[in-house]
């Protein structure tokens, strides 16, 4: 159930395991005994787009950027989730073939194309980055039985767990409405408090190159080439997105954040409190 992608050969080879509904309770088993070694966390999902844009007033950009996450969270259903898991040397679980260093891409059942709401240009890039969406009808995992174990897996709800991320406002939306089984929080501030419980330290890494001087910029996989991460697998699959986010949230620590990381613990890109004000305009004459 693992694939080793073309650009993994060799010495520091990476093994991406597939995790279906027949082999769910399995990786969660090796899951289990490496989270206190490797306690940093890395995340990347994949999701139909965005349909829903928020409509009303509001004080702030971080408000409206929240109502259309929520909106989108609620109505759309997730695809994949890629798990990374390291230490603080960037060194991954050495539990894939031949010994093999290795991280984790979930697979979901539920979503279907042709019914549910999506964004066909989403639907498209997902489908040419090798997201084969029959296979996951049929064989994908059940989200309910995904949340159990991850409940009980020692990765949420863990102090001693660091998660990185990219711009990861929604990744946190979804992964929060599967493991609550609830909509979404209605206000911003909610949401933040709900994340900081089942995920008590975390980074998002767009946030966290405002401060690098300004010589980072774009999207993750312009930031691997800043910092000459190289991307294993493919782009807009979560399982390589999740490695990739490891490995530049490292770079940047390391670089840029030695001493400083922890003042940006809980910030997540385009969802600050208060962040972005919005004048009202001139009353009409």
């Amino acid at each position: 159930m693992a694939s080793l992608p073309p650009a993994a050969q060799g010495p520091d080879a990476v093994e991406i395991r597939e995790v279906w509904a027949d082999n769910l309770e399995e990786e969660f088993a090796v899951i289990r005994d490496v989270i206190d070694e490797y306690p940093y966390v890395a995340m990347d999902t994949e999701f139909p787009g965005f349909v829903v844009q928020p409509a009303g007033d509001y004080s702030c950009q971080s408000d409206v950027n929240y109502a259309a996450l929520a909106g989108n969270v609620n109505i759309l259903k997730l695809i994949q989730l890629g798990l990374t898991f390291g230490n603080e040397d960037g060194a991954l679980p050495p539990r894939g073939t031949g010994g093999r260093g290795c991280i984790w891409q979930f697979n979901f059942r539920g979503f279907d194309p042709r019914n549910d709401p999506s964004s066909a240009n989403s639907i498209d890039l997902l489908r040419r980055s090798g997201i084969d969406f029959d296979r996951f009808a049929t064989e994908g995992v059940d989200s309910t039985r995904f949340a159990e174990l991850m409940m009980s897996s020692g990765v949420v709800l863990n102090d001693n767990v660091q998660w990185a991320t990219f711009h990861s406002g929604h990744d946190f939306g979804y992964l929060l409405r599967l493991l609550t089984g609830r909509e979404m929080p209605k206000t911003l501030a909610e949401f933040l408090n709900l994340t900081k419980t089942f995920f008590p330290v975390l980074y998002d890494i767009k946030h966290l190159m405002k401060f690098c001087g300004g010589s980072l910029y774009g999207g993750l996989s312009k930031l691997g080439e800043l910092l000459k991460v190289q991307r294993v697998g493919t782009s807009h699959q979560a399982g390589s997105d999740s490695l990739l986010t490891l490995r530049c949230f490292l770079k940047v620590k390391n670089l840029y954040l030695k001493k400083s990381l922890k003042l940006y613990d809980g910030l997540l890109f385009g969802l600050i409190p208060g962040e972005g004000v919005i004048k009202p305009g001139p009353l009409p004459i």
